[in-house]
């Protein structure tokens, strides 16, 4: 009878070898939920995601708006970037809250 290569391997397939490999790949997946977080809106799901994604837009949006008025446009340099680096934290801060992070 040939042994089959798991067997030559890692020796029995009943062994800790085997036991660890198995437990070392399925921990990736051990925190993982069901599905994506998702809202409820008029009976269909909306991820969370895109809703932060939405949230940040305009939180940039705004922060450019305010930036504009009170007069820090002449004074801030890299006003993309800036605008960019405050909707991407604000999307990232609201997703933290939402999940539960």
């Amino acid at each position: 009878m040939r042994a089959s290569p798991l067997s030559t391997r890692f020796g029995r397939p009943d062994s800790i070898a085997v036991r660890l490999a198995a437990a070392f790949l399925a921990l990736p997946a051990a925190g993982c939920a069901r599905g994506a977080p998702s809202l409820v809106f008029f009976g269909a799901y909306f991820p969370i995601w895109l809703a932060c994604a939405v949230i940040g837009c305009v939180a940039a949006g705004v922060a450019r708006t305010l930036m504009v008025v009170s007069g820090l446009s002449h004074r801030l340099p890299y006003q993309l970037l800036l605008c960019t680096a405050i909707g991407t934290t604000t999307g990232l801060v609201v997703a933290a809250f939402c999940v539960g992070l």
